[in-house]
């Protein structure tokens, strides 16, 4: 067991409710106040077990890897990675804080939900797909395509009587064809988006590291939507939950304006034009801010 330092301004339980937002969720279990989830490092993998610390910090058990053993150390570093960028522990959230105090949308949960996280999926094609597969259907619906898949595809880890996930690897999903996804009742068009994904990360011609080299947010996104299949939504999402830019904003997302129709009271949705409007004070933060509207609502 090993203990991650987290920041001031983090408190475990807000993440763990996000977290427990699903009982579809597939790719990690939470029992007893405590989340599990499988990782992997090179060829070895194991499932970690994050909890709080009673002296302060994050908890981490490495269950199903040999203590001391290399492939254990490999496991070790993975696993505070994992935490690290998972929970988005190296941001300093005093500046959102402060920006929340005073904008009317962002008080109430700010206030509600103060210590969440920006919770983020720190591998590249597993946001990707996420994003990919959530796009114009529901929550509920997008969960049950990513447990196909996933369970479909992705390798099994045992540990202490249950069983956890590994993402599909680019690679694997990259040698299929839109007619072997047929029976997880994806659209043939979210098949083939997948599949395109899955190439451009395999090939390397897209990877977190090229993305991060490239600058910007603007720079980024203009990576993403490139690729077929990949609009502005889908960019900003995966940016948001994997590379974790602040001032990423999935503007077009169906759940923030529903959050801020309830926010304001109104019985439509605001239009794109009162949406840049209401954002103008959320400049640096937009990813935060969408995530704390959103929670509102999930």
């Amino acid at each position: 067991m090993f203990v991650v330092q987290t920041p001031e301004l983090f408190r475990f339980e807000p993440n763990l409710r996000y977290l427990a937002r699903s009982s579809n969720e597939c790719m990690y279990r939470i029992e007893d106040g405590f989340v599990y989830k499988a990782i992997s490092a090179g060829e070895d993998a194991a499932v970690i077990q994050v909890g709080e610390s009673p002296e302060g910090g994050l908890a981490v058990r490495l269950l199903g890897a040999a203590s001391g053993s290399r492939a254990g150390e490999g496991l070790r570093a993975a696993a505070m990675r994992e935490v690290k960028e998972w929970f988005d522990l190296e941001r300093d959230l005093s500046p959102f804080y402060a920006l929340a105090a005073s904008d009317p949308l962002l008080v109430e949960p700010a206030r509600r939900f103060y210590g969440l996280r920006l919770m983020g999926i720190p591998d590249l094609f597993e946001a990707l797909c996420w994003g990919i597969i959530g796009q114009q259907i529901n929550l509920a619906f997008a969960y049950t395509l990513k447990r196909r898949l996933v369970e479909a595809y992705g390798r099994p880890i045992d540990a202490d009587g249950h069983r956890y996930w590994l993402f599909p690897r680019p690679e694997e999903i990259a040698a299929l064809s839109p007619t072997d996804l047929e029976p997880l009742r994806m659209t043939v068009k979210k098949c083939e988006y997948l599949i395109g994904a899955a190439e451009a990360i395999a090939s390397g011609t897209l990877s977190k590291e090229r993305l991060t080299a490239a600058g910007s947010l603007k720079e980024a996104e203009k990576l993403l939507t490139g690729m077929r299949g990949i609009g502005p939504w889908t960019a900003n999402y995966a940016v948001m939950r994997c590379l974790r830019l602040p001032d990423a904003f999935p503007i077009d997302d169906v759940g923030l304006h529903n959050a801020l129709k309830q926010q304001l009271g109104l019985d439509r949705k605001p239009t794109k034009a009162e949406l840049l409007e209401l954002s103008k004070g959320w400049s640096g933060w937009e990813a935060y801010a969408t995530f704390y509207l959103w929670r509102l609502l999930y």
